[in-house]
This record gives C-alpha cells, structure tokens and sequence, in this order.
C-alpha cells in the first residue's frame, strides 16, 4: 500500500522535492501552493492552489484525504502557513517535518543592516534620497510608498499592480535563479545605492548579495520570523534520507 504525502510549496525545494518523489513507487504525493504567483511552474505531481481555512481546515483535509504524512517546504518566511501546519498536525494527529534552507551567513564586506519588519526596512533607508532595490513579494510592498522620496527599483515574478504611488519606479519582472554577474550589470545599470531583501537563504537569488559585497552596496535584510519547533531538515537530500528510514522499501522494490 503506497503511503501518501502532502507537500506545503512555493519554494524551489519544495518543486525539487515533488519531483523526486513523483519517481517514488512508495508514494502518492501531492503538492499544495497558495496561490500568491500567477503563473507557478507546471509540476509532475497533482497540484492545488489557495488556502485551506486555517489549522482546522488543513487537518480535516489530511484526515479526509488520508495523508500520511505533511511536509511543511513553505518559504523560511511563512510563518502563518508554517503555524497552521504546526496546529494541524497537532489536531490531526498526522505527523509534520519541515524543509528549512538555512539563511545566508555574513560574510567579510558584507555591509548588511539587520531589520525585524519591511516597515523597519523602510525607516532604514533613512531620510536621503537613495536609489533602492526592492527583492521583496508584491503583497509586501505597501509601506515603501510611506518613503516617496527614494528612487525605486522593483523585481517581482509577476506584475505589480497597481504601481506603487511613488514618483520614481521602475519594474522588472523575472524569476530565478539570478546569477552574480548579471546582479552587478544591474545593479550598476541603475546605480543602486541599497538593497532591501530578506534572508531567504538558498543559491536561486543569493547573487544579488554577492553582487552587493562586491560593489560595497548596503543590504537592509528582513530577518526570519520564528517558526514552529518542528522536525527540520535543511535540504531535499536530507528529507529523502529521512524518509527512506520511515518508510523503508520493500523487497524486490
């Protein structure tokens, strides 16, 4: 009897992970995306979009669906999502691991400034125009227009609309991953001073820290918000290797 498996997506990790286990006889497994990206990558593995209605609703879900077992691949900053899956896991009795990238590490010409909120972020660029570099959601823009004296460059996987109500901004549409190189050709192209960004961690959209390291950029970085104390595991490798120990292959598989 196959064991089946929810998967909570939205990050390259969690495509990675769907994949390899669309492969997996031991498995039926299903992905589940909440819906913020327009235009998401085709996956091997049936695929829903929107939420659920809360913790209860995802455990009613699992239980109606006969899920085995729940993999939290969120991004390192959903934490509502991630607590839903931490209280419906707990309501459903049905067992919870999260796949967790690590953050990115300071390093030697780093020029970051750590912030706890985009609204800090935006108190951080500080009162002089600046030209500035927004690797941030469309859905957490807002607060930037409480700063219409910066100069705005926006890169976003779909459209921002509407337009953030500033004089100055500019908008790039493009998904990852973004490479070094091409980071520091934008990156002096529009004479970007300051970079506000969170600490997604990962290597998809690392080059524009490293491009920022190299041309002495300031990086306002949005720390990551406390998520539920659950079993972690910082890679597809890592989970697989988990899940290999709990659902062991029979013989002649």
């Amino acid at each position: 009897m196959k064991n089946s498996i929810l998967i909570l997506g939205g990050t390259t990790e969690a495509r990675l992970l769907a994949t390899a286990l669309a492969k997996d006889a031991r498995f039926v497994t299903s992905l589940s995306l909440a819906g913020r990206t327009q235009t998401p990558i085709e996956m091997p593995v049936p695929t829903r979009r929107g939420g659920f209605g809360g913790a209860p609703g995802l455990a009613g879900h699992l239980a109606d669906n006969g899920i085995d077992l729940l993999i939290d691949a969120t991004h390192p900053y959903a934490a509502r999502i991630s607590a839903n899956a931490a209280e419906a896991s707990r309501l459903s009795g049905i067992p919870l691991i999260a796949l967790r990238r690590d953050g990115w590490h300071q390093q030697a010409g780093d020029r970051w400034i750590h912030v706890e909120s985009v609204e800090d972020a935006v108190g951080a660029l500080g009162h002089v125009p600046r030209r500035v570099f927004l690797a941030l959601g469309r859905q957490e823009l807002l607060p930037f227009e409480g700063a219409p004296h910066h100069r705005y460059v926006v890169r976003s996987v779909d459209p921002v609309e509407p337009p953030l109500a500033v004089p100055s901004a500019s908008y790039l549409t493009a998904r990852g991953p973004f490479y070094e190189a091409d980071e520091r050709v934008l990156l002096s192209q529009y004479g970007i001073d300051a970079i506000v960004s969170k600490n997604s961690g990962g290597s998809a959209s690392y080059g524009k820290i490293a491009a920022a390291r190299s041309l002495g950029i300031e990086v306002i970085l949005i720390q990551r918000p406390i998520l539920p104390d659950v079993p972690s595991f910082t890679s597809v490798e890592a989970v697989l290797s988990h899940l290999d120990q709990v659902f062991p292959a029979a013989r002649g598989e």
